[in-house]
């Protein structure tokens, strides 16, 4: 890959985000080992960087670092690596956003 090519951030556009999925679980408190195949409906991760839209909306409590839980159905892979843990995703596929207390 040239310099030319070479991507040094992704800034998403519209209502969207850009999330780092945290690593699967592989097994639960409790010991038991999930199937690498398994498919979880929601899962967590930390937002990377916001759009500008969003940035700007004061009716999304969303900032960058916030860890969420978020729908993957319609999140986007960023593939720039092999192991691909980023992804674009849509403010309305963002369910929840972790806070402390």
């Amino acid at each position: 890959m040239s310099d030319s090519e070479t991507f040094e951030i992704v800034e998403p556009i519209g209502r969207r985000v850009l999330i780092s999925k945290d690593e699967d679980k592989k097994e639960t408190k409790g010991g038991i080992r999930l199937p690498d195949n398994i498919e979880i409906p929601t899962i967590t991760g930390r937002i990377v960087t916001i759009s500008a839209e969003v940035e700007n909306c004061p009716e999304l409590p969303l900032r960058q670092y916030d860890k969420v839980l978020f729908n993957p159905k319609g999140a986007i892979p960023v593939d720039f690596e092999g192991d691909n843990r980023l992804f674009v995703v849509d403010v309305e596929n963002v369910v929840a956003v972790f806070r402390k207390s």
